[in-house]
């Protein structure tokens, strides 16, 4: 290994972990892997890539120790119509607006049900059955972490300038953010109110992945031996039915603190999570991006993002 590697493996590792102290943001962290990026060339990307991903899914399952399970099926109650309506049209409207800018039907699919469900982990859910090719693959989830990226720096200022409680700002951050740790991060610079619902909805709305794909299979009428199933979010479900149970009917001794603790945890792997997650921008994958599929993915960003905003404010 070269000198210089050695240097940017050690530097990066110096930055992670400074990411798991609390003057450090999840703006912040996210800013940090970008500038990064931009400054030297991850030697090691392919790690990072599955790190920040298992990060990802081990921050949600722990903060799911903070929340209690009847009030959070309440809420996901509240906003289960929402999100049924909100998939699917969101779904149906990135099919129509692919064919208006002539991009292949396996792009335009992906990058709509990316901005439908949540972002990366339903792309590579659905990519082995439409049978995408790893550069369209590619493309879809550059576009959709681009637009995670603005999100997650636009969505706070926002919330404030529209006036939203954190109630408000959790739901639409929910819908109209991509992925999950964009949610979660914007969420956590709003309010712990915002963060629970979003993360809340925002899992909720991540499993409508299972018969998103089967409607996949018979959309594109392809068969794949093997679908990914985010079954993390069945953990952080688990998790919220052990700090009900610990919390409210049996409670058990120290279990504030230990739930403390876990949720402290969980959103320091969280930072670190965005961390990594800017580190695997470079301006290689901008250019693989391309004009229309990256205008795609904003158009129809855009639409649901003032949609669900004004409905939002009704509420």
């Amino acid at each position: 290994m070269k000198k210089k590697d050695r240097f940017k493996i050690i530097l990066l590792l110096l930055l992670g972990n400074l990411c798991l102290f609390p003057f450090i943001s999840p703006a912040i962290a996210l800013f940090m892997g970008i500038a990064f990026a931009f400054v030297f060339r991850n030697p090691v990307s392919k790690k990072t890539n599955k790190i920040s991903g298992k990060l990802l899914k081990y921050s949600v399952v722990g903060l799911g120790f903070g929340m209690n399970f009847f009030q959070s099926v309440e809420a996901g109650k509240e906003g289960m119509l929402f999100t049924i309506v909100s998939v699917f049209g969101t779904l149906f409207l990135g099919i129509f607006l692919g064919r208006l800018f002539n991009i292949s039907k396996s792009s335009a699919y992906l990058v709509s049900t990316g901005t439908a469900i949540c972002g990366g982990s339903a792309i590579a859910a659905v990519a082995p059955v439409t049978g995408a090719k790893a550069q369209e693959i590619s493309v879809a989830l550059g576009t959709i972490f681009i637009l995670n990226a603005v999100a997650l720096f636009i969505f706070p200022p926002l919330g404030e300038f529209f006036g939203l409680s954190e109630r408000q700002f959790g739901y639409w951050a929910a819908i109209a953010i991509h992925d999950t740790s964009s949610v979660v991060g914007a969420g956590s610079l709003y309010g712990n109110t915002a963060v629970e619902i979003a993360t809340l909805v925002k899992l909720t709305r991540a499993l409508w992945i299972i018969p998103v794909v089967f409607f996949t299979r018979l959309w594109f009428r392809k068969t794949s031996e093997k679908n990914t199933i985010p079954y993390f979010i069945f953990f952080f479900v688990f998790a919220m039915i052990l700090n009900t149970i610990f919390s409210e009917y049996f409670p058990l001794r120290y279990w504030g603190e230990i739930s403390g603790w876990i949720q402290w945890l969980a959103r320091s792997t969280l930072k670190a999570s965005l961390f990594l997650i800017g580190v695997g921008l470079n301006l290689t994958s901008l250019k693989e991006v391309g004009i229309r599929p990256l205008l795609h993915g904003v158009v129809l960003w855009s639409f649901v993002s003032v949609s669900s905003l004004l409905i939002v404010l009704q509420m």
